[in-house]
């Protein structure tokens, strides 16, 4: 710092934007998702503040239009990941002593960019390469990057004055260095602020990044690296490289200098890869950070005195924005016997009425699963549902992938608590709901923990304070994010951190400075002002 204490903007959560009919912002979000349909974009890699093309490309589409093609991106030879790696060791010389309010500031013009002139731009890539509605859009690409670039800032300057006690004769100082080394950012397909800020966090706080996108993620990570470029991110600190996920990730973790992965994605994967870093550790010079957000098995409850038009709206909206390609979703309910006959008449209603088609129709409330791979998935667990005699599909069920990776939002009644699509991760939107004797909530309170090997988000529902508390307590370990009265979906980035533990990842929440700490190696210095000169303690006498 060296010139002052400075006061960084106070952060506040960007406002969602409405782009009800008539609106400017609605006007220019189609105009955007127009131009950047029509047109087709080729996406090099960015490696040491240059585009890097190899000219073996694939393409991408539209999930909702799969033989649409919007673009095409250069995947990475070994050699481009090595020189990446490179690159950032040697950004790092310069990044890593650069002064905080610098780095701050390059953010703080980030988010402003996002939050202006590259709005329309990067929701419209979000709608056409994620299938996402204008709204899933706006709060996940606009809104979540934004309120994660200006409230980490924030974080940032809250962890420097995190400073211990001194005393007359010694002051005692922290200093919170940047991890020794180079840092890898691996991200998820479902939302495009957690692709911009998992490399962006870890280089604000001073390191630099090799960040590997999601192939089907690509379309809106180039607008997230425009929007880094124009704000002045220095050439080297965050270097992105496409392709073979085998191949860049053991080239990655074969360096000595690896120090991090900061990692949003399956969990099968993410176990792999600690066992990866696990078998490379003695050649490391540093113990690698491991940070992980991956599966959930995401639940309702309701208890038997809940609203029961409010525990079928949890379940809709819950349970079917996004398609449930959400980590928080909620894929599992339980639903008390005294009011399920109005909870399943609600539920039915509102399925029905979902509009669903492209994104670009904003009467849209679903839209398509984000590849065939993922639609394969889950056709293959509604067929089953459809034969299986302890289950019945009481609305959906269809499906259909002639133009796009549609499938219709289904919910499933079971009879058996522990069928598989109430314990097997689906991602889609598929909803699963076991009736429950309202008599027995203390025992369903059990097999809700019992159920999942997941612990990320939860929903209780109930107009009793003591069912409550004793969900609460019950299902304190099952879910990292726990909501009273709400859908298990929708965590605000400086109101409710999120992760979850278990199988669900590492639980270092995002949206707090509990990620942040994760980034940096703390050294302590003590300076004495008067140095002893005698080596006798008074006990020798």
């Amino acid at each position: 710092m060296g010139k002052g204490f400075f006061n960084v903007p106070i952060a506040i959560n960007e406002p969602v934007k409405s782009y009800a009919p008539g609106s400017p912002e609605r006007d220019e979000v189609l105009k955007a998702y127009k131009k950047m349909f029509n047109e087709t974009i080729d996406v090099p890699m960015y490696i040491n503040g240059k585009d890097v093309k190899t000219g073996n490309t694939k393409t991408m589409s539209a999930p909702h239009d799969h033989q649409h093609v919007v673009g095409t991106y250069h995947l990475a030879e070994k050699s481009n990941v090595d020189e990446a790696i490179a690159t950032a060791l040697e950004a790092r010389k310069e990044w890593s002593q650069l002064p905080w309010e610098q780095r701050a500031g390059i953010f703080l013009k980030a988010a402003e960019l996002i939050a202006g002139p590259y709005r329309a731009k990067i929701n419209a890539a979000t709608m056409i390469a994620q299938s996402k509605t204008v709204h899933q859009a706006e709060i996940d690409a606009a809104c979540e990057l934004i309120d994660f670039l200006r409230f980490n800032v924030q974080f940032m300057t809250d962890i420097y004055h995190e400073q211990p006690d001194s005393t007359s004769d010694a002051w005692n100082r922290l200093e919170y260095r940047p991890l020794e080394g180079f840092v890898y950012a691996v991200t998820p397909f479902n939302f495009t602020a957690i692709a911009g800020n998992l490399p962006a966090c870890m280089a604000m706080m001073g390191n630099v990044v090799v960040w590997k996108p999601s192939d089907s993620q690509i379309f809106s990570a180039k607008v997230i690296m425009d929007v880094f470029k124009e704000a002045g991110v220095p050439a080297g600190v965050i270097n992105v490289v496409f392709g073979d996920p085998v191949m860049i990730t053991d080239t990655v973790m074969d360096s000595p200098d690896f120090s991090g992965l900061h990692f949003t994605g399956s969990t099968y994967i993410f176990k792999e890869l600690w066992k990866k870093i696990g078998n490379n550790i003695h050649n490391y010079k540093t113990y690698p950070r491991i940070v992980g957000e991956t599966g959930g098995k995401d639940f309702i409850v309701a208890h038997k005195s809940a609203n029961p038009i409010q525990v079928a709206t949890a379940i809709s909206r819950g349970s079917f924005e996004f398609q449930g390609q959400k980590c928080s979703a909620a894929s599992r309910a339980y639903v008390p016997s005294n009011m399920w006959e109005v909870v399943k008449k609600r539920v039915i209603e509102d399925v029905k009425s979902f509009k669903m088609g492209s994104p670009e129709d904003l009467s849209n409330f679903v839209t398509a699963v984000i590849h065939e791979g993922s639609f394969d998935k889950l056709a293959k667990f509604i067929d089953q549902a459809k034969n299986d005699s302890d289950a019945e599909i009481i609305v959906g069920g269809n499906y259909d992938k002639s133009k796009g990776y549609f499938i219709e939002p289904t919910v499933i009644v079971t009879t058996n608590p522990k069928y598989s699509t109430m314990c097997t991760e689906l991602f889609g939107p598929v909803m699963t709901i076991y009736v429950y004797d309202e008599n027995k909530y203390s025992e369903t309170l059990k097999l809700v923990d019992e159920t999942s090997e997941y612990a990320l988000t939860g929903a209780i529902l109930s107009t009793d304070r003591y069912a409550i508390q004793e969900a609460t307590k019950a299902l304190q370990n099952c879910a990292g994010n726990f909501y009273i009265n709400d859908k298990p979906t929708g965590a605000v980035v400086g109101q409710q951190p999120f992760g979850g533990a278990r199988a669900s990842g590492t639980n270092d929440k995002a949206g707090s400075a509990l990620n942040l700490l994760r980034w940096v190696s703390p050294r302590m210095i003590k300076e004495t002002f008067v140095t002893p000169t005698d080596y006798r303690y008074p006990f020798l006498g």
